[in-house]
């Protein structure tokens, strides 16, 4: 099983859309600064999560929301 979810900072609002086989220790990460790309906007909550069946599933979710503006992942909030 794979996820695909967006993280939001709460430190300047901005997301990140990312998939993982391990969301709970993936976030970890996230907010300990060991993701060089998130490492400064820490710390991060979650916004929002898929579960997919396969990597495929979770890789062409990704790429889709990655494409999406501010605006629509705003409204996606599902926790």
């Amino acid at each position: 099983m794979f996820f695909t979810y967006i993280i939001k900072s709460k430190k300047d609002g901005s997301f990140y859309v990312g998939i993982s086989d391990n969301f709970e220790r993936r976030l970890n990460d996230h907010n300990k600064g060991k993701l060089k790309y998130t490492s400064n906007k820490r710390p991060w909550i979650l916004w929002h999560i898929r579960k997919s069946a396969s990597m495929k599933e979770a890789r062409e979710e990704e790429i889709y929301l990655k494409k999406k503006n501010r605006e629509f992942k705003e409204n996606l909030r599902n926790i």
